[in-house]
């Protein structure tokens, strides 16, 4: 493969200079596909509009077609964070309205691309930014297949539809958890949470392994549930919002098996962590799926 820069007149954004990613990759039989450094797209879904979708301007490639807001990742960027930041610059997605579910690839082994589907967690309009768009709109599910769409989001479409009722939930026994390392806890126990929670906050971000879940795909984002007992009880929330903490009236035991039975009483699939062989059959006779506390520990 080679790798081609943009032409002198080829159109880009007028907001800033290009960045070393924005080239050709163009492989020996002559096929070429947009950014150095790979490329990312945002399937931002919204449980009451559909998918939003670009329809692109005749020039560009695979012009007049239907397809994800997004385009070459950054030197050094993620996947994650390009798509975010290539759906802002083209299609105004705020930041803080979608949460990332999960990363799909698509790797050739010269060139990348990295579909993020992400939930609306904010209702948003989009909003043509950029002159690679004739039309933003939001798509029913349903209707999806009827537009013409880019070659590329055809061939993956279908895999990734029936990934969309997939909300995969982490339900995290904090005392376990703590309990496991004998740094000192007992004498903080909030403390010691808060340093956990700060973990599983990180882990959020970066998201885990599909492998690890035993999910399809590359990577996924669970959301995460902190249950949390006793003097525990005095943690604060996590200010990024990415673990949910639940303070346990009674028993942890009880309260980490009602979240995870509620959670699949919604269609969730559900991982709860813990090494406690009692709390561990409660619950797969609810129906998660339990793994130990330094399968955690490993993921940290």
């Amino acid at each position: 493969m080679t790798i081609v820069p943009p032409a002198a007149g080829e159109p880009r954004r007028p907001d800033g200079p290009r960045d070393p990613g924005d080239a050709w990759v163009v492989t020996g039989d002559g096929t070429k596909y947009w950014g150095r450094f790979g490329a990312s797209g945002l399937l931002a879904v919204d449980a009451a509009r559909g998918v939003l979708l670009q329809h692109r301007v005749a020039w560009s490639h695979h012009g007049d077609t239907w397809g994800l807001p997004g385009g070459a990742r950054h030197q050094g960027e993620s996947a994650c964070d390009a798509a975010l930041r290539e759906s802002a610059e083209e299609a105004g997605v705020p930041r803080a309205a979608v949460a990332p579910r999960l990363i799909s690839v698509y790797d050739i082994g010269v060139w990348t691309y990295s579909t993020l589907v992400a939930d609306v967690i904010t209702p948003f309009e989009p909003v043509i930014s950029d002159p690679e768009s004739r039309e933003l709109a939001w798509v029913p599910v349903d209707a999806v297949e009827s537009y013409l769409l880019h070659p590329g989001f055809a061939a993956s479409w279908p895999r990734l539809r029936a990934l969309l009722p997939v909300r995969p939930a982490l339900v995290v026994d904090a005392a376990n958890v703590v309990g496991s390392v004998p740094d000192g806890w007992w004498r903080d126990r909030a403390g010691a949470a808060a340093r956990l929670r700060d973990a599983l906050a990180a882990l959020a971000e970066r998201g885990v392994d599909a492998t690890v879940l035993d999910l399809p795909e590359n990577v996924w984002f669970p959301e995460i549930v902190l249950i949390v007992e006793g003097d525990a009880r005095a943690v604060g929330d996590d200010a990024t919002r990415a673990v949910r903490i639940v303070r346990a009236a009674g028993a942890g035991d009880d309260a980490i098996v009602d979240v995870a039975e509620g959670l699949r009483a919604e269609g969730r699939a559900v991982t709860a962590v813990t090494s406690d062989r009692e709390l561990t059959g409660r619950l797969e006779r609810s129906g998660a799926s339990v793994r130990s506390v330094s399968w955690l520990r490993d993921l940290l």
